[in-house]
């Protein structure tokens, strides 16, 4: 008898691909985001665990307030959730005065079957929903950095900045270190 093993992604592994439903044509939801399309750029990649929630909202606008930081550093940016893209697209259209998200700049995935979730090790199997997970994936694909929460407590977009340029800098950075700033090597 054979066992089912599944993967799970891992710091200075390939990252494990993805084929998702996306809103990146919000108007017919019919373009898929595929993680091996991104090969060659940097990529920072987020799970939130459902749409129209309290917290999610502010981490998911707060990222697209920073998309012109991501993309002058070279790093695209994409989120998922366990929800569809309908449900995307639903929260997306809802004014942020109602518990919407309003245009967002980045496409937005739907892992509906929490396949994505589960192989990325953020999936809590007993609600189906996914934790709050971030992955920094280098140009080559591999997993350079990742932080999981629990679903109460946001992440920092200025703390991922930071850590990307990190990573980008080449070398070994202490606590605190900030771009412009020296290297141990």
């Amino acid at each position: 008898m054979s066992e089912n093993i599944t993967k799970i992604a891992k710091i200075g592994e390939l990252a494990p691909l993805f084929d998702l439903p996306s809103t990146k044509n919000l108007d017919t939801l019919s373009e898929n985001i595929r993680l091996e399309d991104y090969r060659g750029r940097w990529v920072m990649f987020f799970f939130w665990p459902y749409d129209f929630t309290t917290v999610c909202p502010t981490e998911i606008i707060a990222f697209n307030e920073s998309v012109g930081t991501f993309r002058d550093l070279k790093c695209d940016i994409i989120g998922a959730s366990v929800d569809s893209v309908y449900t995307h697209r639903a929260w997306m259209n809802t004014p942020r005065d109602q518990g919407g998200i309003g245009t967002i700049r980045y496409p937005m995935v739907s892992d509906f079957t929490k396949e994505t979730a589960r192989t990325y090790g953020v999936l809590d199997e007993k609600t189906g929903s996914a934790h709050r997970g971030l992955f920094i994936i280098d140009p080559e694909g591999i997993i350079r950095y990742q932080v999981v929460t629990d679903m109460n407590v946001g992440r920092s977009v200025e703390e991922t900045i930071r850590i990307l340029e990190a990573l980008q800098s080449g070398g070994m950075c202490p606590i605190g270190w900030k771009k412009g700033d020296k290297t141990l090597g």
